[in-house]
This record gives C-alpha cells, structure tokens and sequence, in this order.
C-alpha cells in the first residue's frame, strides 16, 4: 500500500520538536495529577515518556499550578504545554517559569487587552500557542449565527481566533477543534484543513472510557489520519494517561504511518483453546506497556495452528494439555511447561533486546519516520 500523502502545513517548533512541515505525527498525553503536587506530576510524565509520549499537558487552573510548571520542567524529557481557561494571568505565569506551548481558548481568556497580553508574552519567549476550540465553548454569537455548534461554527471561531493572533503579529500557531462525537469533529477538521496551513492537534473530546472512548479516537483520528490530515494527536479517555498513549500509537501503527514498542497479536479463542488466554495477554500487555522495542508478538491459544497462523511474528508462545512452546517466524524452537508461559516470553524479549537475530535492530515494519532537512529531531 502506498504512504499516505499528508496535508502541507506550516512547520512549528515546540521545545525540541517539530510540528507539521513534515515531521513525525506526535503523540500526547495530558496528566491527571494535581500540578502542584511536582512528586507526583513528574513520576507521572516519567510512565508518560516510558510508553513514548511525545508532548504532555498539565492543567493550570490557579496560580501554584503556574509556578510549579517551571519545577516539573526541569525534571522531564518532553516538551511541556500549560492548558489555561479563564485567567490570562496564569498563562502568563507558565511562560515565564519555562513552558514550552501554550494551550488557550481565545474567547475564554478575557478580552481583546488580555490576550494581547499573553501573545507579547508567548512572543517574548519563543513558545507556540494551540488555538483549541470545543463545540461545547462555542461564543454565544457564533452558535446563534450556525444554529448551533455546527462544523462550521467551530471553523469559524478557530479561524476568528487565528486572525486575532495573527493581527498580534503572532504566527507561532496549531490549531484544535473538537467535538465529543465523530462525524461533527470530522467534518470539522475537514472543513479546517481547506481553510488554513497551520498545524492541526487531532482528538475527539470527552471521548468517554475505555471502550467507547478507543473506538470515537480510532474512528475520529484514524479517517482524518488517514486523510493525511493532522499534525499531532491526543486521544482522550477516562483511563491512565499512559493508556491514551499506548492507543495513540495504535493507531499510528494500523495506518502504517509510525511505529512504536512491541506489537502484540494473538487469536481470538475458539473451542480448540485450553489455556487462560485473557489472562495472559493482559498480562503481557501490561509487561510491555513501556517497553520501546519495535517487535511483533503473537500469543496463540493452539498449539497445533498457532505458529502457523503467527507465521510473521518475531517471537510468540502457544499453549496447551499441559505444554507450552515458543517459536520464531512460525517455527518452534522450544517446549515447555505450560505454567511457565508468559516467563518464557519475557525472558525471549529480553533476549530479543540484546541479541537481536541476524544482527539486526529488531525492528519489523516501519520505524518512526525522520523529519525532513532542517528540522527539529521527533525523537528526545
């Protein structure tokens, strides 16, 4: 299948990265942690970059959350964006103690003189601003004048805000525009695409939990993805930030646009099954939530079929009546009892690690793309 053409738009330094111009899609994430609390922020970016979170959000809603983003900065990897509503005066705040980007809602900010303010302030430190606009935020205007909180509404007020910064003499922009349900956020950013150049942050807001929650951003940032719209992406759920990241990644991996840690297959059980196979590729999955290695996996249920339907994992285990066997490219190589399944596993991947076979990295597929000549590097 042939890569997908993406959107040309505007290249955005954020920290020590790129957005759009061409450089790798970024994954994000957005902490649940009270941001004063540094201790717990920082050991919560930390999983976050673990699982290869590109750029991560800590809320600030008041003025200890200002002043500890500068604290938190010094203690992680990642480019670090401060999200504030409402009070411009802490946007301010989070620039000046080392924020990398900034994320605000120009019609929430306050009037005209404050955002004024927090552009000067943004200008004076080099940072990004990410317009986000939400269907739920929509000015009272804009919904009267669309009948609601259309597609074309949400462009519109994006584009509104664009022009205001832009008569600020401010270009260092992304733009978001998100709805909670998928056919208007599509729309939306297909709509947006036509207008601007600007680099675009995709995700489908108040997604929900786990499942409806995987399935809204699949759809949602999956069609526009695979549109060749969008620049960077933050899939929302009512989980661990590190699960956000882990299904960013997914997705990315299923479009075959980049990939990242271990990609795990296993089959989904029929009556030939003898072994807890739930059981084990939950297991496994949690084991390799923050491992980086680029390793194609199978867990099959059957002994006899396994391997060979897993013909194109690295590695894989199969169980069953008792035994346990592992294998290579569809080939066993070892047998063993079944209880010791997951154990043989890990210790095979940790063997992959070292001793890749042939001498190679370990990867197989795609690997994260590089950025074209004179950009930022995607990668810490």
């Amino acid at each position: 299948m042939p890569p997908i053409a993406r959107r040309h738009s505007l290249a955005l330094p954020l920290g020590r990265l790129t957005i759009g111009g061409g450089a790798p899609i970024t994954v994000q994430s957005m902490t649940n942690t009270p941001t004063p609390d540094v201790e717990a922020t920082v050991a919560q970016i930390q999983r976050l970059e673990a699982a290869g979170c590109d750029i991560v959000r800590v809320a600030v809603p008041d003025r200890a959350s200002a002043e500890a983003v500068g604290r938190i900065k010094a203690l992680i990897g990642i480019p670090l964006v401060a999200d504030v509503h409402f009070d411009h005066r802490l946007a301010i705040l989070a620039a000046q103690a080392g924020a990398d980007g900034l994320r605000i809602n120009p019609g929430n900010i306050g009037g005209r003189r404050k955002v004024a303010e927090v552009v000067r302030c943004a200008g004076d430190h080099g940072i990004a601003i990410r317009i986000g606009v939400n269907a739920g935020s929509l000015e009272k205007a804009l919904l009267k004048a669309h009948g609601g909180a259309t597609p074309e509404a949400m462009v519109a007020s994006a584009m509104r805000h664009v022009e205001l910064l832009r008569g600020m003499d401010f270009h260092r922009i992304k733009i978001s525009i998100k709805a909670s349900d998928v056919p208007r956020t599509v729309a939306a950013y297909r709509l947006l695409a036509q207008q601007t150049d600007l680099p675009l942050h995709l995700g489908v807001t108040e997604a929900g939990g786990l499942y409806p929650g995987i399935v809204k951003s699949a759809l949602g940032i999956g069609m526009l993805l695979a549109e060749g719209i969008g620049d960077t992406l933050r899939v929302s759920l009512t989980r661990d930030p590190v699960e956000e990241v882990r299904v960013g990644f997914e997705i990315l991996r299923a479009l075959d646009i980049r990939h990242h840690g271990p990609e795990i297959i296993s089959c989904p059980t029929c009556g030939r099954t003898r072994i807890d196979l739930f059981a084990i590729v939950e297991k496994v999955e949690r084991a390799l939530l923050t491992r980086a290695l680029p390793i194609k996996i199978a867990i099959m249920g059957c002994v006899v079929n396994g391997p060979g339907e897993a013909r194109e994992a690295d590695i894989g285990i199969a169980g069953g009546d008792g035994t346990g066997i592992l294998f290579r490219k569809g080939r066993v190589v070892r047998q063993f009892p079944e209880d010791r399944l997951v154990e043989v596993l890990m210790e095979e991947i940790a063997r992959y690690e070292t001793q890749p076979p042939d001498g190679g990295s370990g990867v197989t597929g795609g690997s994260d793309p590089e950025p074209p000549d004179g950009t930022h590097s995607n990668r810490p």
